[in-house]
C-alpha cells in the first residue's frame, strides 16, 4: 500500500515540516472503521475518546468513556467523535500505516479516527505534530490558516485550544480517498459537508522543553551529580546582576553535558519509541476487549 502521487524524496525535501500538500485520490482505505465500531470503542475505559459538539456559542467537548445510551440519543447540534490509537484496538487498521512507511516508525504517534455529522468540526486550531488526513467517507472542507506558535492567542474551552483569530490562506475539499498532509503549527479548520469518517495519522514532534525535561530525568536516574562550576571570579563580577561571563560559562557546561553522543543517542532511542498507551501493548490482539465491545455494539447489544 502506498500514497498515490507522492514522491517520497520530493515530499521530504519540499513539504515535510514545511508546507501542506494535497494528494487527490492519494489512498483508498480497505475495510474502513464504521461509526458503530468507533462508538463501541468509545465505551471502553482504556480507550481515549471525545465528542465535540459545534454549538452556536462555541465548541463543547466531552471526554469518554461514554455510556452506550450516549450514542442512541438525538444530538441538537453537529458533532464529531474522535477515537485515539485505533491502530492498537482494531489491528486491521494497521495496514494503513504501510502507506507512510518512509517515515520511521519511531516517529509515529497513533492513528486517530473521527466520525463527524454534517457540520461537525473541532474548530480552528493547530497541532504540534505532522499529520496525514485521509478522507475515508463523506466530504470535508479543510481551511488552511497561518503559522502559529506558543504566543498565538487561543481560547480554552473544556480543555480545547480554539484559535481566537483564523486567517484563511488556502482551502481544500476532500472526498473519499483524498489525502491532506499538514506540518506542525499550521492552523487548520475542518468542517464536515456530510456525515464522514477521517483517518489522522500523526507523527510526534516533541518540544525542546519536553525533550530537555525527559533528558534531565534520564541524567538524574543515571546518577549524574556533576555540579555547575563558577568561572574565574573577581570582585567586580560578584554583583547582584549575573555577569555575561557567568552565562557563557553555564552555557558551555550544559553543551558539554550534551556532547556525549552515546548517551544522547541511547536516550533519544528510548524517548522517541515510548509507547503512547503502554497498558494497551501489554494485551494481545485477542485480549483487547474493546474490539469485542465494538462488534457487540454493531450487532445491537448496547447494554
Amino acid at each position: 500500500m502506498s500514497l498515490t502521487g507522492l514522491d517520497a524524496a520530493e515530499f521530504l525535501s519540499q513539504h515535510w515540516q514545511r508546507r501542506p500538500l494535497m494528494l487527490p485520490g492519494g489512498l483508498s482505505v480497505p475495510s474502513p472503521v464504521s461509526p458503530e465500531e468507533l462508538a463501541g470503542l468509545a465505551l471502553e475505559t482504556h480507550v481515549e475518546s471525545r465528542v465535540i459538539e459545534s454549538k452556536p456559542t462555541g465548541f463543547d467537548q466531552q471526554e469518554g468513556p461514554f455510556p452506550a445510551s450516549f450514542f442512541t440519543r438525538t444530538f441538537d447540534y453537529p458533532w464529531t467523535l474522535l477515537v485515539q490509537a485505533v491502530d492498537l484496538w482494531l489491528p486491521r487498521t494497521r495496514s494503513i500505516l504501510s502507506a507512510i512507511d518512509f517515515i520511521p516508525s519511531w516517529r509515529l504517534d497513533d492513528l486517530m479516527v473521527s466520525y463527524a455529522t454534517k457540520g461537525g468540526s473541532v474548530g480552528p486550531h493547530f497541532d504540534q505534530y505532522d499529520v496525514f488526513l485521509i478522507q475515508v467517507s463523506g466530504q470535508k472542507t479543510w481551511r488552511i490558516g497561518q503559522m502559529c506558535d506558543r504566543a498565538t492567542p487561543v481560547d480554552t474551552q473544556g480543555g480545547m485550544k480554539i484559535l481566537r483569530h483564523f486567517v484563511e490562506q488556502d482551502r481544500h475539499e476532500l472526498g473519499p480517498g483524498d489525502v491532506l498532509y499538514l506540518p506542525p503549527q499550521i492552523a487548520h479548520w475542518g468542517i464536515a459537508e456530510a456525515d464522514s469518517i477521517t483517518y489522522s495519522v500523526g507523527f510526534r514532534s516533541p518540544t525542546i522543553a519536553e525533550a530537555l525535561y525527559d533528558l534531565a530525568i534520564e541524567l538524574e536516574a543515571a546518577g549524574d551529580t556533576t555540579l555547575i562550576r563558577d568561572p574565574a571570579l573577581s570582585v567586580s563580577t560578584m554583583s547582584q546582576t549575573i555577569d555575561e561571563g557567568y552565562v557563557e560559562s553555564v552555557k558551555t557546561q550544559l553543551q558539554s553535558a550534551l556532547a556525549d553522543t552515546d548517551l544522547l543517542g541511547d536516550w533519544l532511542a528510548r524517548y522517541m519509541s515510548q509507547p503512547k498507551y503502554p497498558e494497551a501493548l501489554e494485551l494481545s490482539d485477542e485480549q483487547r476487549v474493546a474490539v469485542f465491545r465494538a462488534r457487540r455494539f454493531v450487532n445491537g447489544d448496547r447494554d
